[in-house]
């Protein structure tokens, strides 16, 4: 029983939480600008009263911003349509809802590199994603395909295409994160230094990061996998 739960496992779970972490990487990196527009951000700038009131928050209605690796996306009020910028790797946020008073310029985007080095890390991880799932299962398919697949180098070549997405990608975001989490603390230190006639504004770090290190827990099970060919030995 052990031993088919970790056949299971080996052959079937894992390709699934490779699909899933590429899923999730690829959703954080282009929200915004492409999609899930008010839904994933790696920082938003939305209307509070936490800063410049005493108290517990209050709900307010004002401007938001949404921010990521590829652009911004920003809305004057909660009732109005969301409006985004062009994507680009070297994006210049559109801070133009936010009112005077705002320090909108502690809100830029990281170097142009940073993005160009996720999507590096994102094309290796499908890469990965791809050729651990045929690996796998390799033993169904034809004698060609199979015999292919057997070779050592190709699947040290699968291991090593997991693994340097895993890295690059990870130091990447790690990159952002210091990033966007240096500008929430000095917006937000800058408005509350104004005290009460300061802007009703809140920056804080978006729900993309989860996603983030999400995705890179989960990648960890196939890369692992595919680095000591279990998946091999599972399909024999």
């Amino acid at each position: 029983m052990i031993e088919g739960l970790s056949k299971a496992i080996t052959l079937y779970l894992s390709p699934l939480l490779a699909l899933a972490a590429v899923l999730l990487s690829l959703f954080a990196y282009l929200a915004p600008v492409i999609m899930l527009q008010d839904r994933v951000a790696l920082l938003k700038v939305v209307p509070s009263t936490a800063l410049i009131e005493a108290g517990p928050d209050k709900a307010v209605d004002g401007p938001s911003l949404f921010l990521g690796v590829l652009g911004s996306c920003a809305r004057t009020n909660n009732a109005a349509s969301i409006i985004c910028i062009t994507p680009s790797v070297n994006p210049v946020y559109d801070t133009s809802v936010l009112p005077d008073g705002a320090p909108d310029l502690l809100l830029s985007a990281p170097t142009a590199s940073t993005p160009v080095f996720i999507a590096v890390a994102l094309s290796f991880s499908i890469l990965f994603l791809i050729s651990f799932t045929l690996i796998s299962f390799r033993h169904k398919m034809g004698g060609r395909i199979s015999s292919m697949l057997d070779k050592p180098m190709v699947q040290r070549l699968s291991g090593w295409l997991g693994f340097l997405g895993f890295v690059i990608g990870l130091t990447a975001f790690l990159v952002v994160r210091m990033w966007f989490g240096k500008a929430v603390q000095d917006f937000n230190r800058t408005i509350e230094f104004q005290g009460p006639r300061g802007p009703k504004l809140l920056a804080e770090l978006g729900n993309g990061f989860t996603m983030v290190w999400v995705a890179y827990a989960f990648s960890t099970v196939p890369i692992v996998i595919s680095l000591s060919k279990l998946n091999v030995k599972a399909s024999k």
